[in-house]
């Protein structure tokens, strides 16, 4: 049963239209974005099965393209609307931190940091490149795939800071396990990298490690000096 079908002001998408979409649960909000079901099964009811099937909407988000394929009612077409409402979310999320923006509070780097790297299915090195004032010149992901000594490149951090001309950077990367506690390779990371943007007086105020829903701030605990 497609949206057309639903009896008039009782399907997700008027609803949506007459009061608001703050109203929808989970599974109306997932049921606009598929449009259809299944024979015999309504757009609502797949998307309340797709939900119990991957744990909440950020397993369903967060699923490789093959995995969600191989469902029944869901192909390459609804994956792609998917992965589309999942980057807009990140997009606005990214609006909360705009260029120039001073960052003088650790809660805002948070989220914004959350809102950009939780759920990937592969680690993400990035930087966040800051003038003098600290403010925001642009977030930049350099690497993706694991993170170690041998896929860092500092000449190509230094490269960028200079081409940006940057002040200041905060480094951060993922965990795609969820789990948020730096290893003793990202220390040498972090070493590396301070060092190497020291030869050209730019230091390295943190490397913040993103789990599921937490961070850990290598400043906090005093591993920054």
């Amino acid at each position: 049963m497609g949206m057309k079908d639903w009896p008039r002001g009782e399907g997700p998408r008027e609803k949506l239209l007459e009061r608001g979409a703050s109203v929808l649960s989970d599974a109306e909000l997932l049921a606009v974005l598929l449009r259809n079901g299944l024979q015999g099964r309504s757009a609502l009811d797949l998307a309340r099965q797709l939900i119990i099937d991957f744990g909440g909407l950020r397993g369903l988000m967060s699923a490789s393209k093959a995995h969600v394929c191989r469902l029944p009612g869901l192909g390459p077409v609804k994956y792609a609307q998917l992965q589309a409402a999942a980057e807009l979310s990140r997009r606005l999320a990214a609006e909360s931190l705009l260029r120039g923006q001073v960052l003088t509070s650790p809660d805002l780097t948070r989220h914004y940091l959350l809102s950009q790297l939780t759920d990937r299915g592969y680690e993400v090195f990035a930087l966040l490149l800051l003038d003098s004032q600290h403010r925001l010149i642009q977030f930049v992901e350099l690497f993706r795939g694991t993170i170690d000594a041998a896929s860092v490149y500092p000449r190509e951090v230094v490269a960028l800071v200079l081409e940006k001309k940057a002040a200041a950077v905060i480094l951060c990367h993922n965990h795609p396990s969820g789990v948020a506690e730096p290893s003793q390779a990202d220390r040498r990371i972090t070493e590396r990298l301070k060092n190497a943007l020291a030869t050209i007086d730019v230091p390295v105020l943190d490397h913040m490690v993103v789990g599921d829903r937490e961070i850990v701030s290598f400043a906090e605990r005093g591993w920054i000096s």
